[in-house]
């Protein structure tokens, strides 16, 4: 009989990553959790089949390389800035708290500061992959709410970046023996490299990797196309960690960037990202086969100090963070709750202190139980979102002092809408949020010789549009007291926000103060039309009804139908999905 480790470790990792996951989706938990718990099924701790250990650790380096370009891929800087005044300095004081409540723990467990400092930095970070599913599973990833969590997380995965840098330099000073002033050396040294690394691909990277990509795309070769993704992902990693000294994940997300950047980047991201899941569910297999299930019995005041720094430290700096700045406390809940967890790019930071002598197993035990409990129950906190909301509500003192700066911001912001209000005559239209539909609408209204009042959480919007001399409100149009002001008088509600939480409540609420108003709702799918009629929405434009509309006036242009026909077949889909149709 053949031995072969390396096909033996493939097939059990990815059966068992797949039956667990698989289970783990079923009770409405991360897969995450079971590609963990996969690797602890196959690892050196549990009775059965063992995995090879060094096989498994080459094939996660693989998965640390594909995951990191699919981060890097997948960041959008845009993403950052429409929430960068509570996202870059949240973050920032949130990581730090978390790494001084890393470094408390390890120093009274006896480890070195630089253990406990990386220990902090793992625990600080959450999951970006885990906070987006529950966010969507929430119906919240497309609200300002939402928003600002991903925002935040996006800071914080730029923070690994630089810690992945900042790790080896501090393992080297650290085996050295060097004072303070050697410390900052490495440290320097660290840095520079990193800008070089970055200068290098920004300049030559950025031509040659998007113009390969392009020029490999024209001849129409699905497994060539790939197969250049693929080494670019590798290669660029190999690179960084042969010329610069960095580690293969930084040179994976920097390659990640600039492809991400590129006129292919669609088809590289399709191509590359179904790997990326694949080596991903055996990097976290990796993971968990190094946990050793009993190290929850021989340490539980260390699993459990950890777990509290995650499940209570982490969050608590993050809501009294967001609400000084001053945002809701909904917003602040939403980014405490995202934050209660750990993921991938703990183990990436643990893994690179452990080549460096900084970590050691007790450690990396610690970190895979924390995400293991911390995982499955994030998606339970989100579900009681609601209750913790009413909590709070029921105590006014606490909720007042939440909600005290953002009540004192949006009152100074929206003082000089209320006085353009006051000033006009014309009939009012209320147009809630303020993106590219939004303002498409508010155009038109405009146009109609209508006084408009814009509704957005984005601070940035809000006072260009008061800069034009618009009136424009800043808060949270669902919270009906935002648009009481304006609601009297409006002729008119626009909802062109696409996400339907807390959006019925509204309807209902601006109903009452203003039975003759028109409602027009922006919504996703046809099933939601019963619900909008019950609770008094005028008319909705649906998302899916909309598409169908759309793609069959492409399919008939493309066939060379005329205009007549496109306009009569285009009507006839409309009414057969009883959607108005103005002639």
């Amino acid at each position: 009989m053949h031995d072969l480790p390396l096909i033996s470790t493939i097939a059990a990792a990815f059966t068992a990553a797949l039956l667990l996951g698989l289970l783990t989706q079923k009770l409405g938990l991360s897969p995450i959790v079971g590609y963990l718990l996969a690797g602890v099924v196959i690892g050196p701790h549990t009775p059965g089949f063992v995995a090879d250990p060094v096989l498994a650790g080459q094939l996660a380096e693989v998965g640390v390389i594909l995951l990191m370009f699919g981060v890097g891929l997948r960041f959008h800087l845009h993403d950052l800035l429409a929430v960068r005044d509570v996202a870059v300095p949240g973050a920032i004081v949130q990581s730090v708290v978390a790494t001084l409540l890393g470094l408390a723990v390890g120093t009274a467990l006896g480890w070195p500061a630089r253990t406990g400092i990386v220990l902090g930095m793992a625990l600080s970070v959450a999951s970006t992959v885990v906070l987006v599913r529950v966010l969507r599973d929430n119906r919240m990833l497309d609200t300002t709410h939402g928003h600002v969590a991903v925002g935040w997380l996006v800071v914080e995965d730029i923070f690994t970046v630089v810690a992945l840098v900042m790790v080896p330099a501090l393992g080297r000073w650290s085996q050295g023996g060097g004072s303070a002033v050697h410390l900052a050396g490495a440290l320097l040294l660290a840095l520079s490299k990193l800008a070089a690394m970055a200068a290098v691909m920004g300049l030559v990277g950025s031509r040659v990797m998007p113009w390969l990509l392009v020029q490999v795309a024209r001849l129409r070769s699905r497994e060539l196309f790939t197969l250049t993704v693929l080494v670019m992902a590798i290669a660029v990693a190999a690179a960084a960690a042969h010329v610069f000294g960095a580690s293969v994940a930084l040179g994976a997300f920097f390659a990640g960037l600039i492809v991400g950047r590129s006129p292919v980047s669609h088809q590289a991201a399709a191509d590359a990202l179904p790997m990326s899941d694949a080596f991903t569910a055996l990097f976290f297999a990796s993971v968990g086969m190094l946990f050793d299930p009993a190290f929850l019995v021989r340490q539980p005041l260390m699993t459990a100090a950890c777990l509290a720094i995650v499940m209570l430290g982490k969050p608590l700096a993050a809501l009294a963070i967001v609400a000084i700045i001053g945002y809701p406390a909904r917003t602040a809940l939403t980014v405490a709750l995202g934050l209660a967890q750990i993921g991938e790019f703990s183990f990436i930071l643990s893994q690179v202190a452990g080549r460096n002598g900084l970590f050691d197993e007790a450690g990396h035990s610690v970190l895979v139980a924390c995400a293991l409990i911390s995982i499955m129950l994030n998606p339970m906190l989100f579900r009681l979102l609601p209750r913790l909301e009413a909590m709070l509500q029921s105590r006014p003192r606490l909720w007042r002092l939440l909600n005290r700066r953002a009540e004192r911001r949006t009152a100074v912001i929206n003082l000089h809408a209320a006085e353009l209000l006051e000033k006009s005559s014309a009939p009012v239209a209320v147009v809630v949020g303020y993106g590219p539909v939004g303002r498409a609408v508010h155009s038109i209204l405009r146009g109609s010789g209508l006084q408009t009042v814009v509704v957005d959480l984005n601070m940035d919007t809000i006072q260009a549009l008061t800069r034009e001399g618009i009136p424009a409100i800043y808060g949270d149009a669902y919270n009906i007291e935002v648009l009481a002001d304006a609601l009297p008088r409006a002729t008119h509600l626009v909802i062109t926000l696409p996400h339907s939480m807390n959006r019925n409540p509204l309807i209902a609420a601006a109903r009452l103060i203003n039975p003759t108003m028109k409602v027009f709702v922006r919504a996703r799918y046809i099933a939601e039309r019963q619900e909008l009629v019950q609770v008094g929405a005028t008319d909705a434009c649906y998302e899916e009804a909309e598409a169908a509309a759309a793609l069959a006036q492409m399919v008939l242009c493309d066939l060379g139908a005329d205009r007549d026909t496109v306009r009569r077949e285009t009507l006839r889909i409309r009414r057969e999905l009883n959607l108005t149709v103005c002639e």
